[in-house]
């Protein structure tokens, strides 16, 4: 079925796994790092994490093993096998990224994103990207006290961009996102990225395409 958008009033973006095709590399450098430093990993686990914010996501690995995990050196390892890859421009983007949102500009649709990633590593991969100039407002994980699924996180994105959540449509592609976004009031579009949307999402209605041209084309 052809996906039908009314006009929102702004469009608010996840970043990783959205416009970022981030995902993978990011639990394949999780799997580096852990393997560098000689600890347990594993990749069931470490989809848990897709769209959350590095404290719950420190949960999610000490409950699977054990509250001994050596989080701070891990997280150490990642951080510069990241900032690695950031740097190098080693990150792309997702499919018709550009092209949505020179559709956004014709239409005077402002744009923010909401993500779970701190600010300084979110606009240095979206300055990376060449995409930075083109946001009003981000609202990143270090900035809210409580992470997707929670709403607030896209509620202080709608506050920045200047629109109320229920005239903003948000783009998601993790299945905590897409709790968080609906729970903010947001008209909501799934994009699937590593995870395909689970039953309570599919419950909502909330509907799922193939890629950010379905978006396009039913802002065209």
């Amino acid at each position: 079925m052809q996906l039908r958008l009314s006009r929102p009033d702004a469009v608010i973006f996840d970043m990783d796994g959205l416009l970022l095709d981030s995902e993978r590399l990011a639990l394949a450098l999780h799997e580096q790092a852990a393997s560098d430093l000689g600890l347990r990993w594993d990749h069931d686990i470490s989809l848990k994490m897709v769209g959350l914010n590095s404290r719950d996501s420190a949960h999610i690995l000490t409950e699977a093993f054990g509250a001994d995990y050596p989080l701070d050196a891990l997280n150490a390892r990642f951080g510069e096998l990241y900032e690695r890859a950031i740097q190098a421009g080693s990150i792309p983007l997702k499919p018709f990224v550009r092209e949505l949102l020179q559709r956004l500009e014709a239409l005077r649709i402002p744009c923010a994103v909401a993500t779970s990633t701190r600010r300084v590593r979110a606009e240095a991969k979206l300055s990376h990207a060449k995409l930075l100039p083109q946001f009003k407002a981000l609202a990143c994980g270090d900035e809210v006290l409580r992470g997707k699924p929670h709403p607030e996180i896209y509620e202080l994105a709608a506050q920045r961009v200047g629109a109320q959540p229920t005239r903003c449509l948000a783009l998601e592609d993790s299945n905590a996102g897409v709790r968080a976004a609906v729970s903010a009031g947001m008209k909501v579009v799934m994009v699937p990225d590593l995870l395909r949307p689970d039953a309570d999402i599919r419950r909502l209605g909330v509907p799922a395409v193939e890629s950010l041209r379905d978006v396009l084309a039913a802002l065209s």
